[in-house]
């Protein structure tokens, strides 16, 4: 089946400010064909060290919805952001919808790039998801702490590293006032201020998700937390997991026990010292292993992604990879799998 096209129309003055404003997330104005439709867009190159790359990635919003077009030029099989996507939710973690797509620029086709859905209003609106507030967590600041790990002291601001997307101004003093809860209140005050404060069973499941695909860089940043409004507890949702199932965020292969099973952020830490919610997390990590996290339900969805790439990355001469190396990704990935379940199993024992 032949991948859907998107045609971005970018004029010369715009294409020049693009290149000349390429690391300061300015959007230029542009025009963007989906499905024979036409309409106006913002456009800006989009990613941290991938902005230097030949084959950049965009980010493109109209009429308030952002998608995110990744060139996933680390990644050889161009589909483990879109795998680890397609396994949040099978277990309860809300996560964007993504679509393999051709981008086309100004009449040139720069081959395949991966759509991803972007985590705004919209997002939540599809999903009838009330939510009071959303910030990004942009760099390894939004891990939860009070201090800075770069220098051991106190942080300027305990939202360093967040992005405020939306809520209203008090919602800045209640996502400080978990921060610092978390890492002042002990005992069992702590254990409820956390209940009290966070959607529990959403957290733990995040971090199962970003323990069983190996996201070393998804523990301090690249996730998006929201109050939800029903419950007026927070939740987080993933974000870039391009370095996942047996490669870093550079395409590089890595050791499958390469992310401890408790994570990396302070939260994570405090959490896992009192035994329910460490009960809680090996009841999660038990049913995904006895479940989705499995070569029989994540290998057929490989399968069919690779399987419907493949003419496109054979004739794609962009690609930083070659086309054996594309052809061998199904095989890297089904041994992480194997790996990192038994790795999990074994860790479980200590937790």
């Amino acid at each position: 089946m032949p991948l859907p096209v998107r045609t971005l129309l970018i004029s010369e003055s715009a294409s020049r400010e693009l290149e000349k404003n390429l690391w300061n997330d300015k959007y230029v104005r542009a025009k963007m064909r989906t499905n024979g439709r036409t309409v106006p867009v913002s456009v800006r190159y989009r990613g941290g060290h991938t902005r230097s790359y030949p084959k950049r990635s965009y980010e493109v919003v109209s009429k308030n919805q952002a998608f995110h077009y990744n060139a996933e030029y680390d990644d050889p099989s161009m589909i483990r952001n879109a795998l680890s996507f397609a396994f949040f939710p099978m277990i309860g973690v809300p996560a964007p919808k993504t679509k393999h797509v051709e981008l086309v620029v100004n009449g040139e086709s720069l081959g395949v790039y991966l759509e991803i859905e972007g985590v705004e209003r919209l997002f939540f609106n599809r999903r009838r998801i009330g939510a009071s507030s959303l910030f990004y967590a942009i760099n390894d600041r939004a891990d939860f702490s009070l201090l800075s790990s770069a220098t051991n002291r106190r942080k300027s601001s305990l939202l360093a590293g967040y992005e405020y997307r939306f809520g209203a101004t008090a919602e800045r003093t209640k996502l400080k006032s978990f921060i610092k809860g978390i890492n002042t209140l002990k005992g069992a005050q702590g254990e409820a201020f956390i209940r009290s404060r966070l959607d529990v069973n959403n957290y733990l499941s995040w971090l199962a998700g970003a323990v069983l695909t190996g996201n070393y860089d998804g523990f301090e940043q690249n996730y998006a937390i929201y109050r939800s409004k029903l419950t007026g507890k927070l939740r987080l949702i993933p974000w870039d997991y391009e370095g996942t199932w047996g490669r870093n965020c550079y395409g590089r292969i890595v050791e499958s026990d390469l992310v401890s099973v408790a994570g990396y952020n302070a939260l994570t830490r405090k959490m896992l010292a009192y035994p329910s919610f460490r009960k809680k997390y090996k009841l999660i990590l038990e049913n995904a292993l006895n479940g989705p996290f499995a070569e029989s339900r994540l290998m057929p969805i490989v399968e069919e992604m690779i399987g419907q790439l493949s003419p496109y990355i054979r004739n794609d001469p962009s690609r930083r990879w070659s086309y054996g190396d594309y052809q061998g990704e199904s095989g890297v990935i089904r041994n992480y799998i194997r790996e990192r379940r038994a790795i999990v199993r074994a860790e479980l024992q200590q937790l």
